[in-house]
């Protein structure tokens, strides 16, 4: 995959107090609850422009190919914004961590370098990469009602688990980092109405 990372000046009065962090990863999936990278920091910030969606299929992770499971990638939103952690990542790991996130990622995942805004920052930015699955890629599978994304999840699996686990793990990190997603929480109710155990 090309190495779309750069650096200009937005990170460099937020990387004052943290010198050894290389490059900062945005998170707003699996990777809040599931890093599975070593990391120095990790803070809540803002990426604005885009909303979170479960409209990305996984047939590698969450369902099998001819059943895909749904998980969330980001959409681009002109009034939006989408909250979740970035993760500071050393410079001598910083290759290591990116391959195995190639390979993680790989279900029409595509590098992107954003501005994001951290938590409590009084608006300084930091250039951080983020993986998003775009609406040209072929396992895009677009916008659904929310009982109808409900009833997919409900019945879908893969190697990594079952998608219910997905949006119940990223609900509850969510909650617990006091990020509101109205799209999340009206899933993760919508799962509970439909009765799944």
């Amino acid at each position: 995959m090309l190495d779309i990372w750069k650096s200009n000046g937005l990170a460099t009065r937020f990387r004052m107090s943290n010198r050894k962090v290389g490059c900062w990863i945005f998170a707003y999936g699996s990777l809040i609850w599931k890093p599975e990278f070593p990391y120095l920091t990790k803070r809540v910030a803002t990426l604005e422009g885009f909303t979170r969606r479960f409209w990305q299929g996984s047939i590698d992770h969450r369902g099998m190919p001819g059943a895909p499971g749904r998980v969330v990638t980001l959409v681009k939103d002109p009034n939006g914004s989408c909250e979740g952690l970035i993760f500071g990542v050393s410079d001598a790991r910083r290759e290591e961590v990116l391959n195995a996130l190639d390979v993680r990622e790989k279900g029409g995942y595509e590098r992107n370098v954003y501005p994001v805004t951290p938590r409590g920052s009084t608006g300084t930015k930091v250039e951080a990469l983020v993986y998003r699955a775009g609406p040209s890629n072929p396992n895009f599978l677009g916008p659904a009602d929310i009982e109808s994304i409900a009833r997919q999840v409900s019945s879908s699996c893969g190697p990594s688990g079952n998608n219910l686990e997905y949006v119940r793990n990223l609900h509850e990190s969510l909650r617990d980092l006091r990020i509101w997603d109205p799209h999340v929480t009206k899933l993760a109710m919508a799962l509970e109405t439909i009765g799944v155990n």
